[in-house]
């Protein structure tokens, strides 16, 4: 089942985009998350994670949505990869249940791989 998320940093934003997108897209349930991208802790992601089951995709508009950075993104999709839910941004190329996309996801592990043990490009 495609499950959608959707995060804004202020409770006066729109979130009509990032909703519609995902119901349009199938997603059966949106988790909203009201908080900025820099807090870590963010209750709604992990509840959209542990309602997910194996098989389930978890969809956003786009991947600033889900994380601010290429390093976090990659942590939250491997949580996903381990649990056997897939990762798609509606807007991006990526969506961890095409062979295209795991490819695409496999260049960002390698590149922040990269950058982490020569301290950059």
């Amino acid at each position: 089942m495609p499950i959608g998320y959707a995060r804004v940093p202020t409770v006066d934003q729109n979130l009509d985009l990032q909703c519609n997108a995902p119901t349009e897209a199938g997603c059966e349930r949106i988790f909203i998350e009201q908080l900025s991208g820099a807090v870590a802790d963010r209750p709604e992601l992990m509840t959209a994670i542990n309602y997910a089951r194996s098989g389930d995709t978890l969809g956003v508009l786009k991947l600033n949505r889900l994380a601010r950075s290429v390093k976090p993104l990659i942590d939250t999709v491997e949580k996903l990869k381990a649990r056997r839910i897939g990762f798609r941004s509606l807007t991006e190329a990526l969506d961890t249940t095409t062979a295209q996309g795991r490819l695409l996801f496999l260049r960002f592990k390698a590149l922040v791989s990269h950058v982490q043990s020569t301290g950059g490009i």
